[in-house]
């Protein structure tokens, strides 16, 4: 029987919009999607506030079933990404991959389970070294905050920050992503990184043809290395 890797979503799942990416990354493993919000509905604004982040805290973003997007914070969703990776198990699980580049406290789990921001940003210093980093990320209140985390991960390095929204509209979030990548270039990175599991591979190209610049794209290194996690149980 192959190895199944959970796939856990801040948002909610089925993600449509990663199985197309994720899949050809994944060799025999199989993959159960679960989402923390699945059991929320958002034709209540009342919900948006339930989940949303506290004052001042640098927000998370994920995408909904519907193809939009919310802004989410930390203490809302700790307990759901826990039921939710519980879900995961139940489907057969030997490994999870929490899909958010943002940081969390510990999620309990029964197997491994994985975040995708130490796997990104630790395979992201292994390949960049001291270069200077450009990071895009989902909204302009995290860049503060997505540079501190990435120059604590890069300490060798020069990082700089700019926000395109990967839940917009694919010619608008394109264009974003392409302008982003275009800005990081011109202040002088020599390497890019699509730091949200909502950029896509065509995003990545169009960041690397607008920059002239080598693009890691988030998604793809989570979902590669725990793959070989799950492959391994």
């Amino acid at each position: 029987m192959s190895s199944t890797l959970g796939l856990v979503t801040i948002g909610q799942a089925p993600r449509a919009d990663l199985r197309p990416d994720a899949e050809p990354l994944l060799g025999d493993v199989r993959m159960v999607e679960h989402g923390a919000l699945d059991d929320d509905r958002f034709d209540d604004p009342e919900t948006r506030r339930l989940v949303g982040p506290a004052p001042g805290e640098p927000p998370l973003v994920s995408r909904l079933r519907d193809g939009g997007s919310v802004l989410l914070g930390h203490d809302a969703l700790l307990p759901r990404m826990e039921r939710a990776v519980a879900r995961a198990e139940r489907d057969g699980a030997t490994a999870t991959l929490l899909l958010c580049t943002g940081h969390f406290p510990a999620v309990r789990a029964t197997r491994p389970l994985l975040y995708a921001e130490p796997l990104v940003q630790r395979a992201a210093a292994a390949i960049v070294g001291a270069d200077p980093v450009g990071v895009v990320c989902p909204h302009p209140d995290q860049a503060a905050d997505v540079t501190r985390r990435w120059q604590d991960a890069l300490p060798g390095g020069v990082v700089r920050a700019a926000a395109a929204d990967p839940y917009a509209p694919e010619e608008r979030a394109l264009a974003e992503v392409a302008t982003a990548a275009e800005r990081l270039a011109a202040a002088g990175s020599r390497w890019l990184v699509l730091d949200c599991i909502g950029y896509t591979e065509r995003m990545r190209r169009a960041a690397t043809e607008a920059a002239g610049r080598p693009t890691l794209l988030a998604r793809a290194i989570a979902v590669r290395l725990a793959a070989e996690v799950a492959a391994a149980g």
